[in-house]
């Protein structure tokens, strides 16, 4: 069972991790941001944690406790119903008009952020953080990439 300084540790993670993809978003003006990607990851890492003790919280004798792990798997539907979820909340933030689809990437930001609270929330907090450099990264180059392509449209040279 993990314990209480444990799963603040991995929820204070969570948080960081989420506020430094929220504020990527935030920074370029985007409806998701610090606030909401900082609830999705820790949510995200909280409902990983309550997975994980799960069988440990319903085992009447620590000694069955390793029987109640190999017999059932349902406790780790709870960490694959996040994705569920999320898709849902995803689903929420696209917007599709005549001409186009408005908040697709954030959508897949959302998704990445509760993916990001998941691996904090089970212990995998080194690999949560490399994770969030590489999206924030990724999210800043391809955005620079992005501006830089549709200038040289307007001026007329990227035809």
């Amino acid at each position: 069972m993990l314990s209480l300084e444990t799963m603040v540790g991995r929820l204070v993670i969570a948080l960081v991790l989420g506020v430094l993809i929220g504020l990527e978003r935030e920074l370029v003006g985007k409806e998701a941001g610090m606030r909401t990607a900082m609830l999705v990851s820790s949510g995200a890492a909280l409902f990983s944690m309550v997975g994980l003790a799960l069988p440990y919280i319903i085992s009447p004798e620590a000694s069955l406790t390793g029987e109640i792990l190999a017999r059932n798997s349902g406790f780790l539907a709870v960490i694959a119903n996040i994705v569920v979820g999320i898709g849902f909340l995803g689903a929420g933030i696209i917007i599709k008009n005549q001409e186009r689809v408005h908040g697709l990437t954030t959508a897949a930001v959302v998704w990445m952020t509760a993916a990001i609270g998941v691996l904090a929330g089970i212990g995998l907090w080194q690999f949560a953080l490399i994770a969030t450099v590489i999206i924030v990264t990724v999210l800043y180059v391809l955005r620079r990439v992005n501006l830089a392509d549709r200038a040289r449209m307007q001026n007329g040279s990227g035809q």
